[in-house]
């Protein structure tokens, strides 16, 4: 089969090479890949490569159907339309070690395949109405999303939610909040971006480099208030605005690194205000379960902004690297 590798070598590490098919063992399920969606986290992964012991399939987002069972195999059937869980050892309860460990396209390989043989408990049954290419977001960005607001948070009709950016998790965040009766803010420096926000329901919108102090802006815009939860994307660069945001008693859920992992922060203003910091890594099966059940009762439509072919995954890279896209990067498989 055709899959791309991460190699340990200096320069782009990215490379289309042939492998065997995947084994398939009991309990076990052979799903041909038919899309691939790409994350920030997939470039961090890319970047240090050249420290790898051996090469890696990239990307943990993928959706494809269902073509061989291992013996014992009960809960999908030949032919179902489904996506891999991020963690796929990660079913309920607590993140550990162990789940950190069969994290798909870090320490495992991942999704950037024709073919992925995984445990039959990883693999989720899609809703018939999303195609492949919309499947394939699912997984890492809109679980991560659901369990920052509903998990980690309850979010209620008539909160107020704060995202940053347009990215995957940030546009998810957008969707499940205003699905869920909450009014939204997002940040964002791009005229364009703020408006297809505003599109897709945000109720108000500021320009971060316009307004550097964005925190008070945003707090100012509630009333005075605050926001109930804000969906943290920037690490220690953005850390104290979304303090400032925050309402007493409020939540911030923290799940990107993108000014960096470390950095000087208002460790004040947390326990000031009483504030609820929540690390968020993707989640488990069972919260893949539920944002499912989400996506269907709210219709969610996630938001592509751009599809690659298979050959062009290189580029797919790329073009998420430059921060140009408004929501996910797709690749798609012949």
């Amino acid at each position: 089969m055709r899959a791309y590798e991460l190699q340990p070598r200096e320069g782009d590490p990215l490379t289309l090479v042939e492998r065997p098919r995947p084994t398939l063992g009991p309990g076990e399920v052979r799903v041909r890949v038919r899309a691939v969606s790409l994350n920030y986290r997939d470039l961090n992964i890319a970047k240090g490569a050249k420290r790898r012991k051996a090469p890696l399939v990239p990307a943990s987002d993928g959706a494809g159907e269902v073509i061989e069972l291992g013996p014992g195999v009960t809960r999908v059937a030949v032919g179902d339309r489904v996506a891999a869980a991020f963690f796929p050892t990660w079913l309920d309860g607590e993140l550990s070690d162990y789940h950190h460990a069969n994290a798909l396209g870090g320490t495992r390989d991942g999704m950037l395949a024709e073919e992925v043989v995984l445990p039959e408990a990883a693999w989720l049954k899609l809703p018939a109405r999303l195609s492949f290419e919309e499947a394939a977001t699912l997984p890492c960005a809109g679980v991560t999303a659901y369990h920052a607001l509903f998990v980690a948070a309850r979010v209620s009709p008539g909160d107020v939610v704060l995202v940053q950016g347009t990215g995957g998790v940030s546009i998810f965040g957008l969707q499940l909040a205003k699905a869920a009766g909450a009014r939204v803010i997002v940040t964002s420096s791009s005229e364009a971006k703020r408006a297809r926000a505003q599109e897709l329901g945000a109720d108000h919108v500021i320009d971060y480099k316009a307004v550097p102090a964005w925190g008070e802006a945003a707090r100012s815009w509630t009333g005075g208030r605050g926001i109930d939860v804000v969906i943290e994307v920037g690490g220690p660069g953005t850390f104290d605005q979304s303090v400032a945001a925050l309402r007493y008693g409020g939540t911030m859920s923290i799940l990107g690194v993108l000014t960096g992992m470390r950095g000087e922060v208002n460790t004040y203003g947390v326990f000031h205000k009483a504030l609820r910091i929540a690390g968020i890594y993707v989640g488990s099966v069972a919260m893949f379960e539920g944002f499912l059940r989400a996506v269907e009762a709210s219709r969610l439509a996630p938001v592509i902004d751009r599809t690659f072919a298979f050959a062009e995954a290189r580029e797919a890279y790329a073009y998420l690297a430059s921060a140009a896209h408004f929501g996910k990067v797709v690749v798609r498989l012949d």
